[in-house]
């Protein structure tokens, strides 16, 4: 196998991460996906009720050695079982997913760019932006969707904890990022630049 290389994707609660891992994966099938939210700490007491009880939007609620770990793990060829984390029930399961390394990695998460010694690993870094108000609509659909959460729990957990998160956790890690995708992924310059890197990625 050539060399890995690793893309940290990161942003704000729905600003559109997902959106741009789709479009790298159109011109690049030889991925590997890691997802940040599969690292959470189990928080079984959380429910709809006191769902601020324990803060999701803080580093401390992710198992970050055990990510930096998996991440170094496949940048140097080996295989992981990547955990998978319920969010209906706040805890991580007893499944595991084998991920055989790819010539690309790509981490995507609220918090990868917080931690210094996984920025060390990353060969680009990207942060998605996308106003807040668009944010908050996307998170709100999402949490009642998929999540089971009522729209209550949603706007209680967002003004308490999700938003400060946001401001003190997440907005300064964009000084760290190498590009900055404006408008959620729609910005056409930047995802012009972003697949032209992807391409030589694939193509060596």
């Amino acid at each position: 196998m050539s060399e890995v290389k690793l893309i940290g994707i990161t942003g704000g609660s729905g600003c559109g991460k997902s959106t741009i891992v789709r479009k790298i994966s159109e011109v690049c099938s030889d991925l590997v996906v890691i997802a940040q939210d599969n690292y959470y700490k189990s928080a079984v007491f959380i429910n709809n009720s006191n769902i601020t009880a324990y803060n999701f939007d803080h580093p401390d609620a992710f198992d970050i050695e055990l990510l930096h770990q998996h991440l170094s793990d496949l940048k140097n060829g080996k295989a992981i079982e990547m955990p998978q984390y319920d969010f209906v029930h706040h805890c991580r399961t007893s499944q595991t997913i084998h991920v055989e390394p790819a010539s690309l990695i790509i981490v995507e998460g609220l918090m990868v760019l917080h931690d210094p010694e996984i920025r060390k690993l990353l060969d680009l870094k990207i942060y998605v932006d996308a106003p807040d108000d668009v944010r908050f609509i996307r998170r709100l659909q999402r949490d009642i969707n998929e999540r089971g959460r009522t729209v209550e729990s949603v706007i209680k957990q967002y003004l308490e904890v999700v938003r400060p998160g946001h401001m003190a956790f997440i907005e300064p890690t964009k000084d760290y990022a190498d590009l900055i995708v404006p408008e959620g992924g729609h910005n056409e310059s930047a995802l012009n630049v972003l697949i032209s890197f992807v391409k030589e990625i694939c193509n060596s």
